[in-house]
This record gives C-alpha cells, sequence and structure tokens, in this order.
C-alpha cells in the first residue's frame, strides 16, 4: 500500500486528488494539509511514501516544505512530486534542489498523475514534458552565467559511476541503463545508489542537477 499526504491551500483540489487516489488500487491517502508548516507536521506525524506538495500556499510555501522535509533523516523513506501551475524553469529548479523527486504540472490527466506516483515510489525521478523543458531552456539560455567548475566529489566517482551518471542525467532508467551498458538492473541500481551516497544527492532528481551544474553533461550533448 503506498501512502500519500496531500498538501494544497485550496481545498476543492484536495478534495479531486482524495478522491482519484483514495479509489486507486494500492494506495491510502493517511493525510492533508492547506499550508506548508501543516504538510511538515503531518508528514512528521504520518511519514507517507509520497507528498504531493503544491507550491505557492500560505505560513510556508511548498518549496520551503520540501526542503525542510528532506532535510529530515526520519523522513527518509518519503518522496516528494511537486504539483503545482508553475511549471517555470525557476521553480523546477528550486524544487530539485530542495529535494523533490517529481515535477507536474495540474493540468496532468489522471492516469498519468497516477503512473507518476508509482514511478517516483520506485525510485525514479519523473519530470513533466513542460518542466523538462523549461530546466533545459534554462541550462541553454545564454544569459546564464558559464558552468560551474567541477565539485570534487565528482572526483570520487569511478568511470563506470561518470558514465552512469550521465545516463542518469539524460533521463534513462535503470532498466535502461542497464540494457545499454549490458549489465543487470540491479547492478545499475547499486551504482546509482553508490553515487547519491558519494554525491550527498537526496534521490535521481538531484543528480540530474548535479550533472547538468558541474558541466559534465550539457544539454544537446548528451
Amino acid at each position: 500500500m503506498i501512502s500519500v499526504v496531500l498538501a494544497d491551500d485550496q481545498a476543492l483540489i484536495r478534495t479531486a486528488v482524495s478522491e482519484l487516489v483514495s479509489h486507486e488500487e494500492g494506495f491510502t491517502v493517511v493525510g492533508e494539509a492547506s499550508n506548508g508548516r501543516e504538510a511538515v507536521d503531518v508528514v512528521r506525524a504520518t511519514r507517507p511514501d509520497i507528498v504531493l506538495m503544491d507550491i505557492r500556499m500560505p505560513v510556508m510555501d511548498g518549496l520551503q516544505a520540501t526542503e525542510a522535509i528532506c532535510a529530515d533523516p526520519l523522513l527518509a523513506g518519503t518522496r516528494i512530486v511537486i504539483l503545482t501551475t508553475f511549471e517555470d524553469d525557476e521553480y523546477v529548479l528550486r524544487a530539485l534542489q530542495a529535494g523533490a523527486s517529481g515535477f507536474l504540472g495540474k493540468g496532468t490527466e489522471a492516469d498519468a498523475l497516477m503512473s507518476a506516483i508509482r514511478t517516483v515510489h520506485d525510485g525514479e525521478a519523473l519530470l513533466s514534458p513542460k518542466a523538462t523543458r523549461a530546466l533545459i531552456d534554462r541550462y541553454l539560455s545564454p544569459s546564464e552565467p558559464a558552468a560551474r567548475p567541477v565539485p570534487d566529489e565528482l572526483a570520487l566517482l569511478t568511470e563506470r559511476e561518470r558514465e552512469i551518471l550521465l545516463l542518469v542525467g539524460s533521463g534513462l532508467s535503470n532498466g535502461e541503463i542497464a540494457a545499454g551498458l549490458v549489465i543487470s538492473p540491479q547492478t545499475a541500481k547499486t551504482h546509482v545508489n553508490r553515487m547519491m551516497s558519494k554525491l550527498g544527492a537526496h534521490d535521481r532528481a538531484q543528480l540530474v542537477i548535479i550533472a547538468y551544474e558541474s558541466g559534465l553533461l550539457v544539454p544537446g550533448r548528451a
């Protein structure tokens, strides 16, 4: 059973999403919150598998709440999917840096939302096509400063781990990486987990950010 907490300041949205999730086999809604502070408190009390988090909320916004949840070692098993009407590059980047594992628009179809929850629950990162485009455009923008120097942590990666980091940054799943490198999915997963540990990344989404921000991966050259 995948447990879910809903955080949105609009009661109508919470009700609609709660109905959708609750009626899906294998899912249960264990809490709701109308602002970021409530979201943090509810998550600490229920320790859900997934949080569907809005961005613009009173008291504490969704990005601050995401950061607080992801920074709590007791909540390491909780994954956050941002569900918002705002899919611009700044929000996408800040959400991923805060520790979110997914970023979806509120216009997402019901089936796609449930599939996204399953994907993130399985340890993958997920961005809507619009959010992905916004993120790539940001790194391709000539107004952006040059990529930062490669962080020292990347020196800790083996040649194989760097190769896999590039593939993760390109959006490939563990299964796709395994097929491309002719290794088992479990071996691919082990490499990804080791990279997250070495780089201090909360999940695959942050590995993507590291790959881009370090200059290891350049959009259009993957």
